[in-house]
C-alpha cells in the first residue's frame, strides 16, 4: 500500500450558536461556544489516517497555541507532520455561526494557511501514491508539489469553488466536487451525473461529483460513468462529510482497490460522517466503514 500526502489547510473553528442571525449593526448574546479542529487539508487528512492510511501533511500554521494544538492531533492521529510549515502569521481560523434552524454565516481568516510555500530542497517521498489537496491555499504552491509527484494519482477537492489556475489543472488527475462547486466551475444546473460528464469533456479529466443522499457520480472523459449510493442513516450534522468523503476515497485508493469499490467505501464514509456532530469527531474509522458498506 502506497502513502498518502494530503496539501491544505488547518484552520481553528470557533462555532457560535444563536437563536437567530444578527441584523446589520445589532448585537445578540450566543447560546454557547465551542472550538473544533478544522480546514479541509488537515480534516481530509485525518479521515485517511482513519480509514488506514499513511498519511503526510504539507499545511502552514503559526508559532501559536492553535499550532500546537493542530500538532497534537495530527500525532494522536498518526500523520505525518515532519513537512508541516510554521508561517510568520497566526495560525488560519474560522467563525461559524450557527442558528436555531441549523443554518450556518462562516467567515475565515487566512492566516499561516495563505503563507504556505514549496520549500527549497523539498524531495516527496517515493512510495507516494496519492496526493490530495483543496483550495484554501495558495493553487501554485499545490501546483508546484502536484508537479513533483508525476507518478502519484492527484486529486483536487474543488472546494471552496472557485476557477482553476491553468498549471494546477494540467497536473491534476482527478476532480472533485459537490453538485453546487460543481454546478459553480459548469456555469450551469444539471443533475449530477451530468455536470460529471460535462466537467470531464471540458477539463479532459476524470470528475467526481457527491450529492449527499442521491451519491457520488464518477465521470471520465470518454464518457463512462459510475455511481454508487450511500446508506441510509440518521443524520446529525452533515458537517465533514465531504471530507469523510475524500479521505476514506484517497485510502482506499492507495490501496489499489477497483474503482467501483473505492467509490462504495467512500460514500459510506461520508454518510457515517452525517451520524455524528462535528468536523473531526465525526470521520469514521475504518472498522466502521467496512462493517457498514459489507451491508449494502
Amino acid at each position: 500500500m502506497g502513502g498518502i500526502l494530503v496539501i491544505g489547510s488547518y484552520n481553528r473553528d470557533t462555532v457560535l450558536r444563536l437563536a437567530r442571525f444578527p441584523a446589520p449593526g445589532e448585537t445578540l448574546t450566543a447560546l454557547g461556544m465551542a472550538e473544533f479542529h478544522g480546514g479541509k487539508g488537515s480534516n481530509q487528512a485525518v479521515a485517511a489516517a482513519r480509514a488506514g492510511g499513511r498519511v503526510a501533511l504539507i499545511t502552514a500554521i503559526g508559532d501559536d497555541a492553535s499550532g500546537q494544538a493542530a500538532r497534537a492531533l495530527w500525532a494522536v492521529e498518526g500523520i505525518e507532520a515532519q513537512a508541516v510549515q510554521t508561517a510568520r502569521a497566526p495560525t488560519g481560523a474560522a467563525t461559524i455561526l450557527l442558528d436555531a434552524a441549523g443554518e450556518n454565516q462562516i467567515i475565515i481568516i487566512p492566516g499561516a494557511n495563505a503563507e504556505l510555500a514549496l520549500l527549497p530542497g523539498f524531495t516527496p517521498s517515493a512510495d507516494i501514491a496519492v496526493a490530495l489537496a483543496q483550495l484554501e491555499t495558495p493553487q501554485a504552491v499545490t501546483a508546484a508539489l502536484f508537479r513533483a509527484l508525476p507518478g502519484t494519482r492527484r486529486i483536487l477537492n474543488v472546494a471552496p469553488a472557485a476557477p482553476i489556475l491553468p498549471e494546477l489543472l494540467a497536473t491534476t488527475d482527478i476532480l472533485v466536487l459537490n453538485e453546487t462547486e460543481a454546478a459553480i466551475l459548469a456555469q450551469r444546473e444539471a443533475e449530477p451525473a451530468a455536470l460529471a460528464l460535462a466537467l470531464a469533456a471540458e477539463t479532459m479529466r476524470e470528475v467526481i461529483v457527491t450529492a449527499g443522499a442521491a451519491g457520488a457520480f464518477w465521470a471520465r472523459p470518454d464518457g463512462i460513468v459510475i455511481d454508487a449510493a450511500p446508506p441510509r442513516v440518521m443524520v446529525a450534522d452533515t458537517t465533514g462529510a465531504g471530507d469523510a468523503f475524500l479521505g476514506a476515497f484517497a485510502a482506499f485508493s492507495a490501496e489499489g482497490f477497483a474503482p467501483e469499490k473505492i467509490l462504495r467505501l467512500a460514500v459510506t464514509a461520508g454518510a457515517l460522517a452525517c451520524t455524528q456532530q462535528g468536523a473531526v469527531p465525526s470521520l469514521p474509522h475504518r472498522a466502521a466503514i467496512m462493517a457498514l458498506a459489507g451491508r449494502i
